[in-house]
């Protein structure tokens, strides 16, 4: 399963990170975040070790979403030495998503 990003675990897992990471922003309450939902998983699986891909709920971290001004979600944002690369916002197939982490590794 993804790691859940918490404005409490946020800069230990995401901004002290050696690796590339994905951070999907979403909420229970939102359909599209639940068609991107197991694309997240699938990539956390498949590049496990090469980059971090974490999960932040919205709802319950309100820290973490104001840091980087998310209005909408889903919003998935790639970070790289604690700057965000790109970021893509709503619904993507996993082809666009895996697209933007690999030209970061």
């Amino acid at each position: 399963m993804a790691l859940e990003i918490t404005d409490s675990n946020f800069d230990e897992l995401v901004m002290k990170s050696d690796k590339p990471v994905v951070l999907d922003f979403w909420a229970e309450w939102c359909g599209p975040c639940r068609m991107i939902g197991p694309i997240i998983e699938e990539m956390h699986k498949e590049y496990e070790g090469k980059a971090v891909i974490g999960k932040v709920d919205v709802d319950n971290n309100h820290g973490v979403a104001s840091k980087f001004g998310i209005r909408n979600i889903p919003t998935v944002i790639f970070i790289k030495n604690g700057e965000v690369k790109d970021k893509h916002v709503g619904a993507a197939p996993k082809a666009t998503l895996t697209q933007k982490l690999d030209a970061l590794l």
